[in-house]
């Protein structure tokens, strides 16, 4: 192994869901110091969020993800990993020293190899209403049941297309929520296209098996499903009151108190482009994600993106992802030689493939449709600094064409969260707008701190703080 400096860890892994976790007890299992780091008070991600909790109905009410999510934190304890919880990272300089905001104070991590396991984020959907009161996403809705077995009162529908509209619509059925539909974008045409996708689908059963449970807990609760919908609104005076969509040529009105909307999930790109990784659109799944070889390796030799924020394949694909990475990241600092890697990683590149054959399937069939992701003028964009779809296409008849340059006309993406909320919807409008690809459009420019940081914290760390930010010429 090439020799360690002082104070260096081998490999920091930032986050802890199934990827992070993963990563950092099969890079122990190597012989490497490892640090995780994450921003929740315990291990298990957004996906086994709360398995950690004494309660043994978890895997009767959640099903045996949850049950395998407290196999996989048991391992990361027993492992030698340093775990780091309630941790959350806002820079990472160009010599890997990683900065972490904890309690209120502010340090460094020096790290020899990175793991970025930052995992998804629910799509945004603008769309008129749904910055009402009364309207969240339904990923948000998971949590709050997870985690403090709460549901919304009153009438709930879920809106939107993907699998997680279904998991969650029967979840909050099964915990005693009046819910009413379900409506879906999902129709006949994304049947057709889906269908080359079936027969590799076909050969991950589990996943059929899963949704054919959500469906039947569905239809048990009498939940309505309205499928291949051409059209969402969500209105009410002070809080969101009654639902608007579109089935084919008419119009249908839903009273609600509670509207939950998924469209999806993409790779969380903020720290992969706060340290200038190299990324790609991804037209299949209309998302941006980094370019990673198939160890996960990165454009930056020294940094591994692993699970679904390298590009969405599920928990168990990012379990596999997490283990390749570090095995890839052990010989990357000379603790296994390219024999031992190829030979450790062969089974889990296999089991990968396995894993990820449904993608196709599930890609096309939960496709957003145009209308979706293109919102029309009226539906604001950028929630931080309330800017419309309307405000972005006006600027880009000026000859704006990348976020950039629309935030410094609009100022959408200049609030805490940087675009992380309205990024991929905002390159989406400018491309179309311009007739010319996503890739071309460009993301924004995410800067440190990634997230608010006090002054006091940055104040305290080693050196006041004066990080010298390469990337911006200038120091945070």
């Amino acid at each position: 192994m090439s020799e360690r400096t002082a104070g260096e860890t081998d490999v920091v892994v930032v986050g802890a869901g199934p990827a992070g976790m993963a990563a950092a007890t099969r890079a122990a299992s190597l012989g490497l110091r490892v640090r995780v780091v994450d921003e929740q008070q315990s291990p298990g991600g957004q996906v086994h969020r709360g398995v950690t909790r004494g309660d043994e109905g978890v895997g009767p009410r959640f099903g045996d993800e949850h049950l395998r999510g407290r196999e996989l934190v048991r391992a990361l304890h027993a492992s030698t990993a340093t775990v780091e919880p309630g941790a959350t990272v806002f820079d990472v300089d160009p010599e890997l020293g990683v900065a972490v905001l904890r309690d209120g104070i502010a340090h460094e991590i020096r790290a020899r190899h990175l793991i970025v396991a930052t995992g998804a984020i629910e799509r945004a959907v603008p769309f008129p209403g749904w910055t009402l009161p009364g309207v969240m996403n339904a990923g948000a809705a998971q949590v709050l049941l997870e985690t403090s077995a709460c549901v919304p009162s009153g009438r709930v529908v879920l809106a939107g297309c993907g699998p997680l509209l279904l998991l969650v619509a029967s979840q909050l059925a099964d915990a005693g929520a009046n819910v009413v539909a379900v409506v879906e974008t999902t129709g006949a045409i994304d049947h057709a296209r889906a269908l080359p996708g079936l027969p590799r689908a076909l050969a991950t059963p589990a996943t059929f098996a899963r949704g054919l449970a959500w469906l039947r807990a569905l239809r048990r609760h009498g939940v309505e499903r309205i499928g291949g919908i051409r059209s969402l609104a969500a209105e009410g005076a002070g809080r969101v009151e009654r639902v608007l969509v579109g089935v084919g040529d008419r119009a249908r009105e839903i009273a609600v108190d509670t509207l939950l909307v998924h469209a999806g999930v993409v790779p969380n790109p903020q720290l992969a482009r706060l340290m200038r990784l190299e990324h790609r659109w991804d037209e299949r799944a209309l998302a941006w994600r980094p370019r990673v070889d198939a160890f996960g390796r990165s454009s930056d030799p020294r940094v591994s993106v692993a699970g679904d924020g390298a590009g969405i394949g599920g928990a168990r694909a990012a379990e596999t992802d997490g283990a390749i990475a570090a095995i890839d990241a052990a010989h990357a600092l000379g603790a296994i030689d390219a024999r031992v890697r190829a030979r450790l990683c062969a089974p889990l590149l296999r089991e990968r493939r396995r894993h990820l054959a449904v993608r196709p399937w599930l890609d096309a069939l939960y496709r957003p449709p145009g209308w979706l992701v293109d919102p029309p003028d009226a539906a604001i964009v950028c929630r931080c600094e309330d800017v419309t779809a309307g405000e972005i296409r006006s600027v880009a008849r000026l000859g704006v064409r990348g976020p950039n340059q629309a935030k410094a006309y609009t100022r959408c993406g200049m609030g805490p969260c940087q675009g992380r909320v309205c990024g991929t919807v905002v390159t989406t409008i400018l491309a179309r707008a311009a007739g010319v690809a996503p890739a071309a459009v460009g993301y924004y420019r995410i800067r440190p701190p990634l997230v608010p940081v006090p002054l006091a914290a940055l104040a305290r760390m080693p050196g006041g703080g004066n990080r010298r930010d390469e990337r911006t010429g200038g120091a945070m």
